[in-house]
């Protein structure tokens, strides 16, 4: 009997379910939808009345298309045939509001029926924001990168290369692509790559940056190694790299000292 309830109670719950107000659930739902049929938006919600701008009345009965750039619409016509019998994978998309304003967006669609009508109801995500902290993101790294490459000049033909933090494999190949020239930038002859100031750093990372020395010697000019740690020699031993080719030192004014230069605050004004 117990069994039985349970069941029958579930089923009451199904047949209360299916007698939800669906329009009702999707006006009221916090993210613009749009349903459209035919090339047609034929319903928007509240939410997409706030987002695109305008009202319901100067949307519905407009093409889906007119809000992407002329670019896109082919490829989004495309996926607009096919999201009637199946789910179409979210996509990143810039879009026009009616005011003709920009802005980036996710998109989500997939089928519906309304009677014996197959429509396509898309989900507009703003992601506006998150673009535009991926973009300062990555002006961040690039500035940081740049930073981490500078070749300080301390001398006349003497420079050095101060590695900080930790260093990822793309900061190390910005590195490897942005030292050279900066090396022949300042016409330096010699060039001391201090390792000092780095944290662990995985095998790929320190192949990158022990390439550093091998470009520099095509290019005439002679590299230094200071503050090389045992586990980065270790770790460069690992990965088959020789530093028996390259001069090592422990510290910066050691290098110095070998190139017959006094490391002190009378030197560097």
């Amino acid at each position: 009997m117990r069994v039985e309830s349970r069941l029958y109670g579930v089923k009451r719950m199904h047949e209360s379910i299916a007698d939800i107000d669906y329009r009702e659930v999707i006006e009221y739902a916090l993210e613009p939808l749009i349903v459209h049929s035919k090339l047609e938006i034929i319903y928007i919600n509240g939410a997409a009345e706030k987002f695109f701008r305008a009202s319901k009345e100067k949307v519905i009965g407009a093409s889906p298309l007119d809000i992407f750039r002329d670019s896109s619409k082919k490829a989004i016509e495309e996926r607009i045939s096919g999201a009637y019998n199946r789910p179409a994978e979210v996509i990143e998309e810039t879009i026009y509001r009616m005011d003709g304003t920009t802005v980036d967006v996710e998109l989500y669609c997939h089928p519906v029926k309304i009677g014996d009508l197959k429509a396509i109801q898309t989900y507009v995500r703003d992601i506006s924001k998150k673009r535009k902290l991926e973009r300062d993101q990555s002006q961040m790294v690039k500035q940081i990168n740049e930073l981490a490459s500078t070749v300080v000049p301390v001398f006349e033909g003497i420079a050095i290369l101060p590695l900080l933090g930790s260093i990822d494999e793309g900061r190390a190949r910005a590195i490897l692509e942005v030292v050279p020239f900066n090396v022949q930038k300042h016409n330096i002859e010699c060039l001391v790559i201090d390792f000092s100031g780095t944290q662990k750093l995985d095998a790929i990372v320190v192949d990158y940056l022990l390439k550093i020395a091998q470009v520099l010697k095509l290019l005439g000019v002679k590299p230094i190694l200071a503050g090389l740690r045992p586990d980065l020699a270790l770790g460069a031993i690992e990965i088959g790299i020789n530093l028996d080719d390259l001069l090592t030192v422990s510290t910066v004014k050691d290098a110095l000292h070998i190139l017959g230069v006094t490391y002190n605050a009378a030197n560097m004004k």
